[in-house]
């Protein structure tokens, strides 16, 4: 077989097709799973976000502020472009 794997990294929306798969992927790979959340102005709270994962057997979790870089990359662009 290929080399193991150490170490996932995840985009984590807290929902539950990716809080399902922290748990099928520490299963199947036998690894760390990290998750990762950005913040893009959703306007939900994250800390439960940051709890589910890791009672979900996430090790570490990591949320964004990416507010800025969501509105200056994306929605600006769109805006301009007519595309709402």
């Amino acid at each position: 077989m290929g080399n193991k794997i150490n170490k996932i990294v995840l985009a984590y929306s807290g929902g539950l097709d990716t809080s399902v798969i922290i748990k099928w992927l520490k299963e199947k790979y036998e690894c760390e799973i990290i998750a990762f959340a950005a913040d893009v102005g959703q306007g939900q709270e994250l800390d439960p976000v940051r709890e589910k994962a890791l009672a979900t057997g996430a090790s570490k979790v990591y949320i964004e502020d990416l507010r800025e870089e969501f509105v200056s990359d994306f929605v600006f662009p769109m805006l301009r472009a007519n595309a709402f």
